[in-house]
């Protein structure tokens, strides 16, 4: 079973939301929180293996509970947010979240990305990763640039396997891509998020899409 705990402060919302994972039967909700730091203490007492978290809590938003729960290696995090809300998902893929999804998905799609989340896949839509990282970096304040440098610990392999995370492939599509095994890629995404001290697949995303790989 994946245990989810959904943390979502309009609680009609987050209705819908644990209805929806309670129809899949290999979803347990072992939890609900209704603001950041209820989030933050569900996790150390529960021990999920995956949050949904979203983004404007009150008392602690989103992307510092985010922070504090990937900190603690708690559970992964997978964040709501809205396209009004890009920066502060920006933060939360920063502060080590697995992935985000809009809160317009549908139930087909949330439960899918879950599911791979819990397999230890972010969820990263090129599309919708792609306009988040455009539109954040097009606002007026400053953020740090990502320094090419980093690059030169990783391998050749390795440099591809991060440009394809770029694009929001998954290891399926990544061992299709550069004519490896499944088993192979897994490896590598393992050995550079380790090199590049990454939290997350989607934090490597990330990365080589400010990279420009």
């Amino acid at each position: 079973m994946i245990r989810v705990l959904v943390a979502e402060d309009q609680s009609a919302v987050r209705a819908g939301l644990v209805l929806i994972l309670r129809s899949a039967p290999d979803i347990e909700v072992v939890g609900e929180a209704g603001d950041g730091e209820q989030a933050v203490a569900l996790a150390r007492e529960l021990r999920p293996d995956l949050v949904l978290m979203d983004v404007q809590m009150p008392r602690l938003d989103g992307v510092s509970a985010t922070r504090q729960v990937v900190g603690e290696g708690l559970a992964d995090v997978l964040v709501l947010t809205t396209f009004d809300l890009d920066e502060y998902v920006f933060g939360a893929l920063r502060a080590g979240a697995a992935g985000f999804l809009l809160k317009n998905t549908d139930a087909k799609d949330l439960i899918a990305s879950v599911r791979t989340v819990a397999r230890g896949e972010g969820v990263v839509a090129p599309a919708v990763t792609r306009r988040l990282i455009a539109e954040f970096a097009a606002k007026p304040a400053p953020r740090a640039t990502a320094d090419p440098a980093v690059l030169d610990a990783l391998t050749r392999r390795e440099r591809e396997v991060l440009s394809c995370l770029g694009e929001g492939l998954s290891n399926a599509d990544i061992a299709v891509r550069l004519d490896m095994a499944e088993a192979t890629v897994k490896t590598h995404v393992s050995r550079l998020l380790g090199k590049l001290e990454l939290r997350s697949r989607v934090q490597a995303a990330v990365l080589a899409q400010e990279l420009g790989l």
